[in-house]
């Protein structure tokens, strides 16, 4: 039986193995699978971060969540894999041996420590305590168009990407009409020349405050009764432009703008979970934000980091942080139970 299993492999993910491994707790990641939980999380389709504190030139995505998986590997962290648990990923040349790392199916916390976690191949694994750390993926529109130009162009996060330099003093666009696409827009005028906010009716459904903090920002220009048929642009330049079509009379129209940022909600990896955690009405973990443990969750001995139990910050450094209490939490519970 395991001490601790981590489930996800995002910044809240690596961070918490790395402390849980530095405390002798040798904790096993369910790391993910492409096209299920993605390994490293939605900074594996980020190409240049920039606002993670010690990289001065900044890093690309991949690249950081190598270096955090590698950190974790150091002190102990093991992964599983279809092969089993794996504590160093080996390479052929300058490249890595490629691993099937494994996704977790299911879980059981119904009757309390120890807890069952299901891998992809249908075996169980018992952990006197789990940290989940699934993270949220960026809601999209489904267009071919977008997925060609994610990380071009496209993006999932202004604050994330508003500052890179392919967007600054340049005509920009933000999706939606809620309150996340109105403060992606009023954030994005601190970079773009404009903003053009595109929303498919001819009423935010962003509170009050919202509509008129946008309503009266210069560089904010709402687009109303438009939906995006298909985002425009080169390998050479990334996105050029915008082709919208008219939701009353179906005519379409070209938009000049060199970013296109979705502000149309995230959704938590929370679907494997089943009924076995709170939940908000958003379907983010609820956690306990409270001594003695903050990332506590409804049921004891279950910790929770990262995006999956955040629907406001939704930052890699936090999420990092969020990790960190994560395993701190952990120790301290397997302490107090005598299982140190």
């Amino acid at each position: 039986m395991e001490k601790l299993i981590i489930v996800g492999s995002g910044p809240s993910g690596w961070t918490a193995a790395l402390y849980a491994a530095r405390a002798n707790l040798r904790p096993l990641v369910f790391a993910g699978r492409p096209g299920l939980m993605q390994p490293g999380g939605q900074l594996m389709y980020t190409t240049e971060v920039e606002n993670f504190p010690g990289y001065v030139h900044g890093v690309t995505g991949p690249e950081m969540m190598q270096q955090l998986r590698d950190q974790a590997l150091r002190f102990g962290t093991r992964i599983m894999t279809d092969d089993g648990p794996i504590s160093e990923v080996k390479k052929s040349g300058d490249d890595e041996i490629v691993y099937h790392f494994q996704d977790a199916q299911s879980v059981d916390f119904s009757v309390g420590s120890p807890f069952t976690v299901v891998g992809d191949d249908g075996k169980e694994h018992k952990a006197q305590v789990v940290i989940v750390a699934t993270g949220a993926r960026a809601n999209y529109l489904g267009l071919d168009s977008e997925k060609r130009f994610l990380n071009y162009g496209v993006s999932g996060c202004a604050v994330c990407d508003g500052a890179l330099p392919r967007f600054r003093n340049k005509p920009l666009a933000v999706i939606g009409g809620g309150d996340s696409a109105v403060e992606e827009a009023n954030y994005l005028t601190h970079f773009g020349s404009r903003v053009y906010l595109i929303h498919r009716r001819h009423e935010l459904r962003a509170s009050k405050i919202m509509v008129e903090r946008a309503m009266k920002n210069p560089k904010i220009q709402i687009v109303w009764n438009r939906k995006v048929d298909e985002v425009l642009g080169d390998e050479e330049n990334g996105v050029t432009g915008l082709r919208l079509k008219d939701t009353a009379s179906s005519k379409t129209e070209s938009l000049e703008v060199t970013g296109m940022f979705l502000g149309i909600g995230h959704t938590p990896n929370t679907q494997f979970l089943g009924d076995q955690l709170e939940l908000t009405p958003e379907k983010y973990i609820r956690v306990k934000q409270a001594k003695p443990f903050f990332t506590a969750t409804s049921v004891p001995g279950v910790f929770a980091a990262g995006d999956v139990a955040d629907d406001h910050y939704r930052q890699a450094v936090t999420a990092a942080g969020t990790g960190c209490m994560a395993a701190l939490d952990a120790e301290r519970y397997l302490t107090l139970r005598g299982e140190d």
